[in-house]
């Protein structure tokens, strides 16, 4: 488990100076796909993922069963709600702009979609610091 705690707290690091909302978001999905992993044979197999930067099958497992990383947010496997998904990564006045949630974020997506685009950031966060360490 101690790759595991290693990358968790260079993303904390990363976070901690995130200027944007946005990043701020990417960041807590990141940590957010590293912790959904609660029984130990996951862990193990996480760990050893980790260890062997093999960064293929750690998007396979990331994904827990999902083809990709908008079928991942329009499966309910991270936040569901607009007005969540709008909180965590848009700024205050963009989320007034949008209506906190109940209008979509712009003409091309909808939150769901959003979310997708920030999830697929936040696996490159982690697939960055595993291959850099």
């Amino acid at each position: 488990m101690e790759k595991i705690l290693k990358v968790k707290e260079a993303l904390e690091a990363e976070q901690k100076s995130a200027r944007s909302q946005w990043l701020k978001g990417v960041y807590e999905y990141a940590l957010e796909l590293l912790e959904q992993f609660s029984s130990d044979s996951c862990k193990n197999k996480l760990e050893n993922l980790l260890e062997t930067k093999n960064c293929s099958e750690l998007k396979t497992l990331l994904l827990n069963g999902a083809e990709s990383w908008s079928e991942y947010s329009w499966g309910g496997c991270s936040l569901i709600y607009d007005g969540d998904i709008c909180e965590r990564l848009a700024t205050p006045s963009e989320q007034k702009r949008c209506d906190y949630g109940r209008l979509n974020p712009n003409k091309k997506e909808q939150w769901l979609d959003t979310q997708a685009r920030a999830l697929y950031q936040a696996f490159n966060k982690i697939k960055n610091i595993v291959l850099e360490r």
